[in-house]
């Protein structure tokens, strides 16, 4: 007697299952592109929003990033100008100099001789002709010492050390202006970054603000979904990927106009930097700092949709 077989159930591999979330989801976020960009005016103002809410962070750090890569071509720590006696002769202020370079606190020596001096007065004061008559060089040989410690007690200490040495009439420390560039530098970064965080919840308040406005224009389309037994998942699922979308755009738009105004002043920048003889460029913001912003950026636009969606989709149920 032959037996007849019954209908069996198809049953689905992993990687199927795989292949068909990743489907739905490369078509979800095709189409949460399509309709940002069915309606260009208001997303680009939106994308603008968040731009300007970005680039503004953004162009502070580019800013106090320059500023630190011209204070590092200055020997930040400290200055010490150590002014010879007028009986010092040239040879023996550079023996000295050579002396002092040995010293474990210091990192280097430059001596300026009497004729040196007289010559960079002339050329920066322009009272050359008002030197000539008195009849000698008024100006004594300079050494000027950088000290390798970092810290001004020390650099201090220092100074007191080498003001004690017979060829020496008077040593000045000039390290205030570095200690006070360092804490405006400081004080520029943490406002850097309280501005940023300010900013980056003003982004998000905008992006929780939108999503929320195109929760409610598609109302009717979600009250179907669900009818139909659509979950929240699958609901929440466009809206996700509209936030990635602004936040994303936002974000690239905040780049693509810091870039425009470093390329702006780079003209500027170049003919000070020639006038000074400095070999100065400006820099951007680098490839680590560019990503990590986008990926904040995406994140931040998924967290605000999140959130506007998590408050919104649960209050829409079908009557």
């Amino acid at each position: 007697m032959q037996k007849t077989r019954g209908a069996t159930a198809a049953g689905t591999t992993f990687t199927q299952r795989f292949q068909s979330y990743r489907e739905h989801h490369k078509e979800v976020a095709l189409e949460s592109l399509r309709r940002l960009l069915s309606t260009p005016l208001p997303t680009l103002m939106t994308i603008l929003v968040i731009a300007i809410s970005l680039s503004l962070p953004a162009g502070l750090y580019v800013i106090l990033k320059n500023a630190e890569n011209v204070s590092a071509d200055w020997d930040g720590s400290a200055q010490i100008s150590l002014f010879l006696r007028f009986s010092i002769t040239a040879e023996q202020g550079r023996n000295l100099a050579d002396e002092l370079a040995q010293h474990k606190d210091v990192k280097r020596v430059e001596f300026i001789s009497r004729e040196q001096a007289l010559g960079e007065f002339e050329a920066q004061s322009g009272f050359g002709d008002l030197i000539k008559e008195l009849g000698e060089n008024p100006l004594p040989a300079v050494l000027v010492v950088y000290p390798s410690v970092t810290d001004l007690g020390s650099a201090q200490g220092l100074r007191n050390e080498l003001a004690k040495r017979t060829e020496v009439e008077l040593a000045q420390l000039d390290a205030q202006w570095v200690q006070r560039l360092y804490a405006m530098l400081d004080l520029g970064q943490r406002f850097v970054a309280a501005l940023s965080a300010a900013l980056v919840l003003a982004v998000l308040l905008v992006i929780i603000n939108t999503i929320r406005l195109a929760i409610e224009s598609r109302r009717d389309e979600i009250i179907i979904v669900k009818l139909v037994g659509g979950t929240d998942a699958f609901v929440r699922r466009p809206f996700l990927y509209t936030g990635l979308w602004y936040g994303l755009g936002g974000c690239l738009t905040a780049l693509l106009l810091v870039q425009i105004v470093l390329w702006w002043l780079q003209g500027p920048v170049n003919a000070l930097s020639e006038l000074y003889s400095s070999k100065f460029e400006l820099a951007g913001l680098g490839f680590g700092v560019s990503s990590l912003m986008l990926l904040g950026s995406v994140v931040v636009g998924l967290a605000g949709a999140r959130l506007a969606v998590s408050q919104h989709i649960r209050s829409i149920e079908p009557g």
